[in-house]
């Protein structure tokens, strides 16, 4: 089956062969498989346009880039345990690689290949816990089994560290590969019982990125729906077109291997590539030898295409799909770099001042007071909420108004009259209020007498009306404050502290300031507002009408009076005698009562706002600099002790930003050298 398709890294789509003719016009040194008995390298020259590519992902892979969200191009491989995987590469790399029973691959390894026409000898060198060790390649095979006990443990563990492998030799396709620990769902003696998940978890951490291009290790000898590979690599590869399939054991079970990889029931997008396993102690180009004599001699396996067949043309097609892969990627991880390198530097730049001095810390602190004054008077006096604009709680000057009006509303629907008993409060106050004196004089004691009571029955109300609002102010200044100070996590608890007791003291003052006005309310009757006048003439010019009624027995006993509504006042024909003293000091009640309650809701508004302000302009920073300057404040060198989570942040930021300057280096100098290569070619 021919490479149909790489993987969608970019939004232009281009077909493989497009993206490789853009990169590399001429053909790739990677030869057909050899004639019977002829033992070439697999490749036979440097190709010099796709090694900077696959230097420039290996630095940035080296530099961890992928820790900051950014993935990078990556040929990843899978498989069941025992389906030959550590073969393939061995024969990729010409080298041996670890062996045995169970798991041989415990922890990532990253496979770096590196073809170098200058050398007659194999260089390899292993990278793990920030160490880069030579090895000869007689003893690589232990060198990676000791290197993987370091990282995962000695017994039968795995790890998600990766281990590095950098293999320079002539002859090796310029390739970097992820090998991946076996698939195995039974634990043995020494795995730990969810050695399935851990392997899961693993695998399936590499081969989701759209980046990933999936080899799939299968072995010829296996129905290949049944790979637990392949169930895994169709969860995050439904279509296919990310994986490329290697059978393994082809010698070994040649029947129907024909049809398994032209009928390709389980859909692999990049194709499928048989090849021959070393055998014993073969020489790799023995191997290599008898691997092209099997498919082109064996009566089965000869009918498979020639494209489809060896370890040089799984090469080569590796080679293909990863400059493919790099070259659409590319410009990508560039602007991921860049959009992630400009985030981070901004945010660096938000974090505070590191202070360094007390004088540092004291001109942070008063502009922390500043700032924190200009929101408050703001939000609270101006009713300027931009820096609010979707939180209703912080409109204040509208929520205030609402407060005011549900406080009249509250004031005004306390319902004294009892229209059953119309005008009896104010008899029976009559009765126990008389003396020697004159007839029809109303007495001033009586009318103060009915007055205390009313203004004792909503005593409370303007009580509570205070707190619900200084609650609301303290949610306001705290939330203000906190943001002010959020670089400063060290002043926060005096601030809060501060406004807290200063907001209590506001609360008790207003208290005590509506109990005087209760107070005075309940002292004496005054006004000079001509509306009491106004009012009371309105009123008592029923009078003449309604006590004509009460001296008719036979006129109706109901009667619609302005200010009270409508009323049966048949029981009032008892006490006819007081009934004219009880309704003028009724009318003179509801006209003052009026004016009561109005001065009741206008004071409290001027009182209210004067507060505030009083609080905001001056009250409010003084309380936060008394308690920061107390002993139990710390005094403004606390502010030079760093937050731990600023400094963490701080350090976190300045290191990802370094990472990130570094990998726009690399990504620069290829792109360069790709731009200088292509005005060469035009020239």
């Amino acid at each position: 089956m021919a490479y149909q398709n790489t993987n969608r890294c970019s939004s232009d789509e281009q077909s493989p062969s497009d993206s490789i003719a853009v990169l590399d016009p001429k053909p790739l040194a990677v030869v057909a498989p050899p004639a019977w008995g002829v033992h070439p390298p697999i490749v036979a020259s440097f190709n010099d346009r796709i090694r900077p590519l696959l230097d420039c992902v290996d630095k940035l892979r080296h530099l961890n880039i992928m820790q900051e969200g950014i993935q990078l191009p990556t040929i990843v491989v899978v498989g069941d345990q025992s389906s030959g995987k550590s073969s393939v590469l061995e024969s990729l790399a010409g080298i041996s690689l670890p062996r045995g029973q169970g798991i041989c691959t415990r922890v990532p390894l990253i496979m770096r290949l590196q073809n170098d026409s200058n050398i007659t000898t194999t260089n390899l060198r292993l990278e793990y816990n920030e160490k880069s060790l030579p090895v000869d390649e007689a003893g690589i095979a232990d060198a990676i089994i000791l290197a993987t006990d370091e990282i995962a443990g000695h017994g039968k563990g795995i790890s998600n560290n990766p281990l590095t492998l950098v293999v320079k030799k002539n002859g090796v396709p310029d390739l970097t590969m992820v090998d991946l620990p076996g698939i195995t769902r039974v634990p043995v003696q020494g795995q730990p019982e969810d050695i399935y998940e851990q392997i899961s978890d693993i695998i399936m951490k590499y081969i989701a990125p759209q980046e990933s291009i999936i080899l799939n290790v299968l072995s010829a000898t296996v129905d290949f729906p049944t790979c637990e590979s392949i169930r895994m690599s169709q969860k995050v590869d439904k279509t296919g077109e990310r994986t490329l399939a290697v059978v393994t054991k082809a010698d070994k079970a040649p029947e129907g291997l024909l049809e398994k990889v032209t009928a390709d029931e389980v859909n692999i997008g990049l194709g499928y590539v048989c090849v021959r396993n070393r055998i014993g102690n073969e020489s790799y180009e023995e191997a290599r030898s008898d691997e092209a004599r099997l498919f082109s001699t064996h009566p089965l396996l000869s009918k498979i295409d020639k494209s489809m067949v060896g370890i040089p043309v799984l090469a080569q097609k590796l080679v293909r799909i990863q400059a493919s892969i790099i070259s659409k990627c590319l410009p990508e991880i560039v602007g991921k770099i860049n959009d992630k390198l400009t985030a981070n530097v901004a945010e660096l730049n938000r974090l505070p001042q590191h202070l360094t001095s007390v004088a540092e810390a004291l001109t942070a602190f008063m502009r922390i007071l500043s700032s924190s004054k200009e929101s408050l008077k703001k939000v609270l006096l101006r009713g300027e909420f931009d820096e609010y604009p979707e939180e209703k709680e912080m409109h204040c000057t509208a929520r205030l108004v609402e407060m005011l009006d549900q406080y009249s509303i509250d004031l005004h629907s306390k319902n004294f009259e009892k229209k059953g008993d119309f005008l009896m409060e104010e008899i029976m106050a009559l009765e126990e209020t008389k003396g020697i004196g004159l007839p029809n004089f109303l007495p001033r004691a009586v009318f103060l007498n009915v007055l205390q009571k009313k203004v004792s029955e909503i005593a409370g109300t303007p009580e509570e009306f205070v707190g619900r609002l200084w609650n609301y102010v303290e949610r306001i200044v705290i939330k203000v404050l906190m943001y002010h100070c959020d670089n400063y996590p060290q002043l926060q608890s005096s601030t809060r502290r501060a406004a807290q007791n200063l907001i209590l003291i506001k609360k008790n003052e207003s208290v005590d300031w509506v109990r005087e006005i209760i107070g005075m309310e309940k002292l004496t009757d005054y006004t000079c507002n001509p509306d009491y006048l106004a009012t009371y003439s309105k009123l008592i010019a029923q009078q003449q009408a309604f006590i004509e009624i009460m001296n008719d027995p036979h006129k109706p006993s109901v009667v619609n009076l302005e200010g009270v509504g409508e009323i049966d006042v048949g029981h009032l024909r008892k006490h006819l005698c007081m009934v004219q003293q009880a309704f003028d000091m009724k009318m003179r009640v509801t006209a003052y009562w009026k004016l009561v309650l109005m001065r009741m809701v206008d004071f409290m508004a001027l009182h209210i706002m004067f507060s505030i302000q009083k609080m905001v302009n001056k009250e409010m920073e003084e309380a936060i600099i008394q308690d920061l300057m107390a002993p139990h404040g710390g005094g403004i060198e606390r502010m030079l002790d760093e937050s731990p989570l600023i400094a963490e942040k701080r350090t976190r930021l300045n290191k990802s930003v370094k990472l990130l300057k570094e990998s726009k280096d690399v990504v620069a100098s290829i792109m360069d050298r790709i731009s200088v290569h292509g005005e060469q070619e035009k020239e």
